[in-house]
């Protein structure tokens, strides 16, 4: 797990600038830093130790995971190639005796290494053997060509930026164009909009700063040398690499269950390969709890010495405490256990810090859990963590996908059925019928009588009154309108267009702040395309949520988790914090964001803020992203451009 960055300028570039962009991702690499240059003339290519000016430049920063030796040194070459990588390939053991049976020799230990070979023999096809996470970009010296990629899911960040001057810069982290002396920080309008209003991010290829983008998840990028041209251009024409097909199987749901359960140890076992200490966030959950217990399980099998530490977020209040469930797998595994309870003054006095690390503003004061969690970690000296990010997107785990399920039943004329699974829902979750009958009705009714309904309903809609919209511009609609209309296609979406990236990039700037290697076993490619792939039934039905997780988990998860109904993770109580705690607090800061919006938010919003207070309206995160928004936009020095983009 590491840092990187780079450069491509056809007329040349400071070499020093490397540096720059590397040390200001320090956190991400801690252990070593590494860079490389070239001169391309004359049709000719050199490498250069250091020099004034280069043409392309990689740089690197190595937080050690895997061959802690310096035969684990960044950028590193192998034969005609050089590259910078970021993330991990955890099926390098196989494919670097597959690849030695090739005639392939290596002199580490290293997964960089295996890539690097691996692109030897395949070339763009090997990404399709990889399963692991990254963000690379590799050099064919030989061929005078780039390649930059990503791993299917996104899980690895990697930006980019095109300057006036046509050079083409990318990293790990958008920061780390901050160093660069052409780059201002100007506002995306239209990613600006769909986060106030929505609470979305990462949902595109675009970045709330203008003219900074990301090469998509599952996406790879081909630069020729010798027809290059950035003038004129601020982004690129990627290629999908990947496609997440959805299918139907016909395995029944006891043998599917079994070979979930399979799939899920196997994910984590092979997530285990490191030579430093491995540990594992537990919130109580489903998630984090078949986590914990499958490591726990694996580790007893293999009769490894080391325990595994488990590190959770508790809150005093009881609300959203989950303290009582974490303690149930605490006593029913070997695991040391740690704790932290996050509080209110600690978002704010950590803000600034958790704002520069994230890049970009983010929507609820859980990230502050998250980020607590992690600092716990790095106290206690382990580097890397498995975490159960990806499970309730493929799962149907959020109860959204209650409308979802309901409505699918309704298009199939299931009346009866559906009649039942309302009263299932309403009585073991405690949901209204108003909130199921909504939740379904928006899984059916036009988007304009969506918008209209929850306007009506004192929910986000397209033209909130606070925003002063008339100096953006940008497209007034709502990002998570898909196109979804079922349990399938919801879950699609989740995991491709709007949930999952979003709660990845915060996963990893939370984990690398700290220097720490987060990964996220329910993502392994194979687990998910099988999930996927599963008929609607075996995720949701009834009342109850995950059940092929549920049953696959039967004996190895507490049975009093397994049956649990209520959802909480790693939560604050920020609701309790915004109406009852420090409401003179949150009004300050919301006055204070206001004030210094540069125009974008108008006063109509403290109305709506004591409408919330006050219960005339229901609670509504767009309290904690107009304060994160404005803190960003201080943080980065960011510049609202009121022209036309």
């Amino acid at each position: 797990m590491c840092g990187i960055a780079g450069f491509l300028a056809p007329e040349g570039q400071n070499a020093s600038v490397i540096k720059g962009m590397c040390d200001v991702i320090h956190h991400r690499g801690p252990d070593d830093f590494g860079e490389v240059f070239f001169q391309v003339s004359d049709n000719k290519i050199e490498h250069k130790d250091i020099g004034q000016k280069a043409d392309l430049a990689f740089g690197h920063r190595r937080l050690s995971i895997v061959d802690l030796s310096s035969k684990g040194h960044q950028p590193m070459a192998y034969k005609d190639y050089w590259i910078t990588y970021n993330g991990e390939i955890y099926n390098y053991r196989e494919l670097k005796k597959e690849l030695e049976a090739l005639g392939h020799t290596f002199i580490s230990n290293s997964d960089t290494e295996v890539i690097l070979a691996a692109y030897d023999e395949w070339g763009v096809d090997c990404q399709h053997r990889f399963n692991g996470m990254w963000a690379l970009a590799i050099f064919d010296f030989k061929n005078k060509n780039i390649f930059l990629s990503r791993d299917r899911f996104g899980i690895k960040p990697l930006y980019y930026w095109i300057s006036s001057e046509g050079v083409f810069y990318f990293g790990s982290e958008i920061k780390q164009f901050t160093t660069l002396p052409q780059w201002k920080a100007v506002l995306n309008h239209q990613r600006s909009y769909d986060f106030l209003v929505w609470g979305i991010t990462d949902h595109t290829d675009e970045t709330l700063f203008k003219d900074v983008y990301q090469l998509r998840p599952g996406h790879y990028y081909s630069i020729e040398l010798e027809n290059v041209n950035f003038k004129n251009s601020n982004k690129i024409n990627s290629v999908k690499w990947y496609d997440l097909v959805v299918k139907d199987c016909d395995e029944g749901f006891s043998a599917a269950s079994e070979n979930f359960k399979a799939l899920l140890k196997d994910s984590v076992d092979i997530r285990l390969r490191a030579d430093v200490s491995v540990g594992s966030c537990l919130s109580g959950g489903l998630d984090s709890s078949s986590i914990v217990c499958l490591m726990d399980q694996i580790l007893k099998e293999k009769k490894a010495k080391n325990i595994q530490k488990t590190f959770s977020a508790c809150s005093r209040v009881e609300s959203v405490n989950e303290k009582k469930w974490i303690d149930l797998v605490v006593e029913n595994t070997n695991v040391d256990a740690h704790f932290t309870y996050p509080e209110m003054e600690g978002v704010f006095d950590n803000l600034r810090d958790i704002t520069w690390h994230q890049d970009e503003p983010f929507g609820a004061t859980n990230v502050f859990a998250q980020w607590e969690v992690f600092s716990l970690a790095r106290e206690k000296e382990t580097t890397v963590m498995l975490d159960g990010q990806g499970a309730d997107e493929q799962l149907a785990g959020y109860h959204i996908f209650f409308g979802a399920r309901l409505s699918d039943l309704l298009r199939r004329g299931r009346v009866m059925k559906f009649v039942n699974e309302v009263s299932q829902i309403h009585r073991n979750h405690g949901h209204s019928w108003f909130w199921i009958l909504a939740q379904t009705a928006s899984n059916l009714l036009p988007f304009g009588i969506k918008n209209s309904l929850r306007k009506l309903v004192g929910r986000s809609h397209p033209d909130p009154d606070w925003l002063n919209y008339k100096d953006f511009n940008v497209e007034r609609s709502n990002p998570y309108d898909t196109g979804a209309r079922g349990v399938k296609s919801l879950s699609y979406a989740q995991m491709t267009s709007t949930n999952l990236q979003m709660l990845l990039h915060w996963e990893d700037r939370d984990s690398m702040a700290h220097s720490i290697e987060s990964r996220v076993p329910f993502l392994d490619y194979r687990l998910v395309e099988f999930v996927m792939n599963c008929p609607s039934e075996f995720k949701i039905k009834g009342s109850q949520t995950k059940r092929i997780l549920r049953e696959g988990m039967e004996g190895i998860i507490p049975d009093k988790i397994k049956n649990r109904m209520d959802k909480i993770g790693f939560a604050t109580p920020e609701e309790v914090w915004v109406r009852q705690e420090a409401p003179e607090l949150f009004r300050e800061k919301v006055d204070q964001a206001i004030r210094k919006s540069q125009g974008i938010i108008n006063e109509d919003f403290l109305n709506l803020f004591d409408d919330i207070v006050a219960r005339r309206k229901p609670f509504n995160f767009v309290i904690w992203r107009i304060i994160s928004f404005s803190e960003w936009m201080q943080v980065f020095d960011v510049t609202v451009d009121r022209q036309k983009k």
